[in-house]
């Protein structure tokens, strides 16, 4: 029981995690788990020790209460900060900007093709008519008006 470690040291009460140790009377009493803090009429909580003696119990809840609080806090941002970045970031195209891409380069590829084309049926009606200069022949007959 934490009551026969009463009148004795902190340290030694302490060691059972079920006890509290109290300064204003040097008692080692039960830690109340009903309660999640100890009433102030067992003991006064800037007297309190739980789990160490070097730390009061008012200064371990403010302590605990702060490092979650930051906790929190940090993911609440990374979470923040991530969402924000994936939705408004270009650096990576998406997959409507690589299909409009490869459309691009169809028609790109289809007018080529149709160029060539036209200028094969030209080539054909200036071949016809002798207006295509003969690339076997590069010297042509010089023809006076």
């Amino acid at each position: 029981a934490c009551s026969e470690f009463s009148q004795r040291s902190c340290e030694e009460c302490l060691r059972n995690v079920t006890c509290l140790w109290c300064y204003t009377n040097n008692t080692c009493i039960d830690y109340p788990v009903r309660s999640i803090l100890p009433p102030s009429s067992l003991c006064s909580l800037s007297n309190a020790r739980w789990g160490v003696c070097w730390i009061n119990f008012e200064a371990l809840i403010i302590t605990i209460a702060v490092v979650a609080g930051l906790i929190l806090v940090s993911v609440a941002v990374c979470c923040c900060y991530c969402c924000y970045c994936r939705r408004h970031s270009k650096s990576r195209p998406d997959e409507e900007e690589e299909q409009l891409a490869r459309k691009r380069e169809e028609r790109r590829l289809q007018f080529l093709q149709r160029k060539h084309e036209r200028k094969q049926k030209h080539d054909e009606i200036r071949k016809k008519y002798g207006l295509l200069q003969d690339s076997d022949n590069p010297y042509s007959r010089f023809e006076n008006e």
